[in-house]
């Protein structure tokens, strides 16, 4: 969408599928669902963490900042062809904010489920500053960031919930 336009719903789905830029920021196609695409990138992202995890903690932790950086440029461009900064189809930064999570905490379903509801809840809320930062920075860095601020607010939550268990 070169002159700026929101696009229709073929042209998206186009984007999200045509290109490996647009179908990594489209976590693959899940966040072309119609219903809570956000949470539907989030539950996609959970097979590739239980991967993730199983390598060696500092590997794990790098694959996800590097993930961050490469996430940077897939939104921004893929958000620039939509003509929408943070179009809600685009989930890699779910997907990362998820993985960061999850990388810290125990791989089981107890605290898998803990991680993925508080990350969706901090998500969703967009406390101070998540708001203000999805609001005020532009382009692939912003998309990024609100998620990566979701995750670590989780992670306090999850990290104080373990320390007290």
């Amino acid at each position: 969408m070169a002159d700026g336009t929101i696009s229709t719903a073929t042209e998206t789905r186009e984007i999200a599928l045509a290109t490996p830029t647009g179908f990594l920021a489209f976590g693959f196609g899940s966040g072309l669902s119609p219903i809570a695409p956000g949470t539907a990138g989030t539950i996609a992202a959970l097979p590739l963490g239980a991967m993730l995890v199983q390598l060696p903690f500092p590997v794990a932790l790098g694959v996800v900042i590097a993930s961050f950086f490469v996430g940077i440029h897939l939104c921004g461009v893929t958000g620039r062809r939509l003509g929408v900064h943070d179009h809600g189809g685009i989930v890699w930064d779910e997907f990362v904010g998820m993985w960061l999570v999850l990388v810290f905490v125990p791989f089981h379903c107890a605290w898998w489920l803990a991680a993925f509801a508080l990350f969706r809840f901090f998500d969703v809320l967009k406390p101070w500053p998540i708001r203000w930062l999805d609001r005020h920075v532009s382009g692939g860095l912003g998309v990024m960031l609100d998620d990566l601020l979701a995750a670590i607010y989780a992670l306090v939550v999850l990290a104080v919930a373990m320390w007290l268990l």
